[in-house]
């Protein structure tokens, strides 16, 4: 008997120190753009809290071709998408000018052990748009298949583990689009069930749902024309008022649909200058946050009996330089308890009161170094922290308090080398996965671990 219990307690002892070390060493992929709940937030324990004198340990390097678009991680395989230029072709030495270049985009699946490329497909790719970088968007990865959207509006369903076509579209051929938007596809494909939905553009168009085996449509909805067609933002799914909706940022309004049918549930004006709806709306409790470039913040209080909205402040700056609260482009703002943070116009990370939009601090530090058009940061939360990474290529470990930004450490992961106005610079979302993080520039992707020791 009493060996009986000895083993017993032993057992016990054991089966406790596995799940305490499960614990400690909790994993996530990341599989979609911002993350496993499309919310930037980093969930894994075991990560470094500042770095060592010699910085991370960098892992693998790969090279690739241009892009905006960021990695995807899932099961120990790394999808990322680029471009590739024919011999004696290259992009325009003024980013803004439209033509028509011939290129192929490629998606990529990496090995993650290593960085050796697994498979690729590629397909010719003429490039129409304005900043003809390369993609835009951040694979899709789920149940064995991976959902890319190309600049100019090529869109595949892949097996994950062979890169075999299962379902593909174009946008411009399949709905009749004249040119893609100024600045190509820009908007983050959402898997929700069987429906893969889309931003396409058009009238009764604007956003679609297809079938995610098989590519059919389910519904269409809404209107966005013009040269911007649908704009460049993100959707997202909330719940509010007992009923999951779809918050769609298109050029001229922020509204909400039913995600199964595609029925309009509300809608709220709000009109993005030169179509710069781009940022990712935010939602704290029942507070919706939505920023542009030009038109400066909105906040919408969700209302909890029926679906609609009230207008809890607006607030807008005299141009793009005098700005006021909050003038997101490129990054999307962070809310952490009541306060929000985020990237201005001009490269400003600054905190903001949730309640009345008034701004607490700001700085330049955590992105440009000063005042720079369009400068940029990408932020991701971590426990009490941020993860920023730079337009300049560095990741910082930051704590943002309403009080103040305060670095922790800073690492250089890779050379800023798209082009903007008189500057290079990496416009690019990283991944956080396995306790490693994955960025990418114009030459490369890289994999640098950021395990505690």
């Amino acid at each position: 008997m009493r060996t009986i219990l000895q083993w017993s307690l032993a057992l016990l002892i054991i089966s406790a120190v596995t799940t305490h070390d499960s614990m400690h060493l909790h994993a996530d992929d990341w599989p979609q753009w911002m993350g496993p709940q499309r919310d930037g937030i980093w969930r894994e324990t075991g990560i470094a809290k500042s770095f060592s004198a010699e910085g991370p340990k960098v892992r693998w390097r790969t090279k690739i071709g241009g892009g905006y678009a960021g990695p995807a991680v899932v099961k120990g395989r790394v999808y990322v998408t680029d471009k590739q230029l024919p011999s004696g072709e290259s992009d325009p030495s003024n980013p803004f000018e439209r033509g028509r270049r011939q290129a192929t985009e490629r998606v990529l699946c990496l090995d993650d052990k290593d960085g050796s490329i697994v498979w690729k497909h590629e397909y010719d790719c003429p490039y129409t748009v304005s900043y003809p970088a390369g993609p835009r968007t951040t694979p899709v990865v789920k149940d064995g298949r991976v959902y890319t959207l190309g600049s100019e509006g090529h869109l595949f369903c892949l097996e994950a583990d062979s890169g075999q076509v299962v379902w593909s579209k174009s946008f411009q051929k399949d709905y009749e689009r004249e040119q893609s938007p100024v600045w190509g596809y820009s908007s983050n494909p959402l898997l929700d069930g069987d429906r893969l939905i889309c931003f396409v553009g058009g009238k009764g168009k604007a956003v679609v749902a297809f079938h995610k085996d098989t590519g059919k449509e389910i519904w269409r909805a809404l209107d966005s024309q013009g040269e911007h067609a649908s704009g460049y933002s993100s959707p997202i799914i909330i719940e509010a008022a007992g009923q999951r909706q779809l918050i769609t940022w298109l050029p001229t309004a922020i509204s909400a649909l039913n995600p199964e049918t595609g029925q309009l549930l509300w809608e709220r004006p709000f009109t993005s200058q030169s179509g710069l709806s781009v940022a990712t709306p935010r939602l704290k409790d029942d507070l919706l946050f939505i920023s542009a470039f030009y038109n400066g913040s909105l906040l919408l209080k969700l209302d909890g009996s029926k679906p609609g909205v009230t207008e809890v402040w607006r607030r807008h700056g005299q141009n793009e330089k005098i700005t006021d609260s909050l003038h997101c482009l490129i990054s999307t703002p962070v809310i952490e308890g009541g306060h929000i943070y985020g990237v201005c116009s001009y490269g400003e990370l600054r905190c903001l009161d949730l309640k009345t939009g008034d701004r607490l601090w700001a700085t330049f530090e955590a992105t440009s170094g000063e005042s720079a058009r369009w400068g940029t940061a990408f932020l991701v939360k971590h426990e009490d922290r941020h993860f920023l990474f730079s337009e300049k290529g560095d990741l910082i470990i930051a704590k943002l308090t309403p009080e103040k930004y305060q670095e922790l450490g800073r690492a250089h992961l890779l050379e800023p080398t798209g082009p903007s106005q008189r500057r290079e610079v990496v416009w690019t979302h990283p991944a956080f996965a396995n306790r490693n993080v994955y960025a990418r520039n114009d030459r490369e992707i890289v994999s640098v671990s950021l395990a505690e020791k």
